[in-house]
C-alpha cells in the first residue's frame, strides 16, 4: 500500500460501535459546546473574521483524545485553568464531520439541541460564503446573540461593534 492510500486511509472516520457514538454525543451533551467567535481583520472587505468552533472541556483527556481519534481532527490543548479542551475550528472539519454526526447522534437536552440547530445554520451562512457581505455576517452575528444563551459569558466584540466598524468604513470609502 502506498503513502498516499495510507493517508487517506486515516483520515477516515474509524468504525465506532453505535454506543459510542451515543456514549460521545451524551458526553459532549454535558461538556461541550459549538461557539461563533469574531477576530477584527483590516485586510477583510467586512473588517471581521467570523471563527466557527466545536469544543469539549475536561479535567482528564482520555475521552477527548478517543473523541479526537474518531473524528480524525482537532487539537487538545491544556488550558490555564488545569482543564484540556478539545477543539475543531476548521470549517470543512466541522462541516464534514461534526454537523453530520450530531445530525445522527441527537442531543438529550433541548438547550443543546437548540444550540445545534443555530450551529447548523451558522456552518450553512459559511459554506454558502454569505457571510463574506454585510447581510450574511448580520445574519450570523444575530445566531451568534443567541447560541449558548444564558451561560454568563461575555463576548469580546458585540454585534455593535460590528455594525459600527462597517458604518465607519462604509464613510471613510465614499470619502
Amino acid at each position: 500500500m502506498n503513502r498516499d492510500n495510507q493517508q487517506e486511509r486515516s483520515k477516515q472516520n474509524i468504525k465506532v460501535p453505535e454506543r459510542i457514538g451515543w456514549y460521545f454525543a451524551g458526553f459532549i451533551d454535558g461538556e461541550g459546546s459549538f461557539n461563533i467567535s469574531l477576530r477584527k481583520k483590516s485586510d477583510y472587505k467586512q473588517q471581521w473574521q467570523p471563527v466557527l468552533s466545536f469544543n469539549v472541556s475536561q479535567r482528564e483527556k482520555t475521552v477527548l483524545t478517543l473523541m479526537q481519534h474518531y473524528f480524525q481532527c482537532g487539537i487538545i490543548k491544556k488550558r490555564k485553568d488545569g482543564l484540556h479542551s478539545f477543539d475543531i475550528t476548521n470549517p470543512i472539519e466541522i462541516q464534514e464531520k461534526i454537523i453530520p454526526f450530531f445530525t445522527k447522534y441527537n442531543f438529550l437536552s433541548s438547550n443543546k439541541n437548540h444550540n445545534f440547530k443555530l450551529f447548523k445554520k451558522a456552518v450553512k451562512i459559511m459554506y454558502k460564503k454569505e457571510h463574506l457581505n454585510k447581510d450574511g455576517l448580520i445574519k450570523l452575528l444575530e445566531i451568534r446573540e443567541n447560541l449558548n444563551q444564558g451561560k454568563g459569558r461575555t463576548r469580546k466584540y458585540s454585534i455593535n461593534d460590528v455594525l459600527e466598524s462597517s458604518e465607519t468604513t462604509r464613510q471613510t470609502s465614499h470619502k
